[in-house]
């Protein structure tokens, strides 16, 4: 029996529920200092972006939808924004985390959960701005193949576990439901908020693997170009116990 998109996001959120309940209020107590503010800095982008952006995203789809159709651009110029403005809000979580390290008990850049401190660095020399060609060339699929929104939501957060576990290191795999919806929201409101009758067709296999191809061959160009006018992949020495 297949499960349906919407089910199987339905059981990711429950993991990660269950996962991230666990690490933060049982493993994080007795944790070292540093580690243990890591993990309550993944709980409020956990808490705070996945489940309550997470929520907004369901709860008020329809009127976001209404709103952003009503809007007199072009709609793929609208989706390419929003995706971006979504990135650049979801970062805002993230380096505020990092800059709540004094909160949790550690110094800022003893625990992090970004690659810097200053917000402006991370969305324009390590983050979302890898992101927009992404973005583009989605919106281009978008105008090709009729993905519906659970699809995007998963076939977005799937790249993104993909990326981690590129950058990252393997171990991030295990983190798969969690990058499932901090990079899948970053897409399911503005494929949400597509036109119905934009002319696209019905996916096959070969538009699936072009989702996990060809968006990440177009940001490379700009990856490069970051790195070698800015090679700090991180602004932070290594966490340590």
């Amino acid at each position: 029996m297949k499960i349906k998109t919407g089910h199987y996001i339905t059981i990711l959120g429950m993991l990660l529920a269950l996962f991230t309940t666990f690490l933060v209020f049982v493993v994080a107590p007795h944790a070292p200092p540093n580690f243990r503010a890591v993990f309550y800095m993944g709980g409020m982008l956990v808490y705070g972006w996945c489940f309550g952006f997470g929520a907004f995203s369901r709860l008020m789809r329809d009127r976001v939808r209404a709103y952003v159709l009503a809007i007199p651009l072009e709609w793929k110029l609208k989706f390419v924004l929003f995706t971006t403005l979504l990135a650049l809000l979801e970062e805002v979580v993230t380096v505020t985390a990092t800059n709540m390290a004094p909160v949790f008990g550690v110094p800022v850049g003893a625990a992090y959960v970004t690659a810097s401190a200053n917000y402006f660095d991370v969305v324009l020399l390590h983050s979302v701005v890898v992101f927009v060609p992404g973005y583009i060339v989605w919106a281009w699929l978008l105008g090709k193949y009729d993905f519906s929104p659970n699809a995007v939501f998963l076939l977005y957060g799937l790249s993104g576990t993909l990326a981690e576990m590129t950058f990252g290191g393997f171990q991030h795999y295990t983190e798969y439901p969690m990058w499932t919806f901090v990079y899948g929201l970053m897409m399911y409101l503005p494929a949400y908020c597509l036109p119905a009758d934009r002319g696209a067709r019905k996916p096959g296999l070969g538009a699936y693997l072009l989702t996990q191809i060809i968006p990440g061959v177009a940001a490379g160009p700009v990856a490069a170009i970051i790195m070698h006018f800015h090679p700090v992949k991180i602004h932070f020495p290594p966490i340590k116990a």
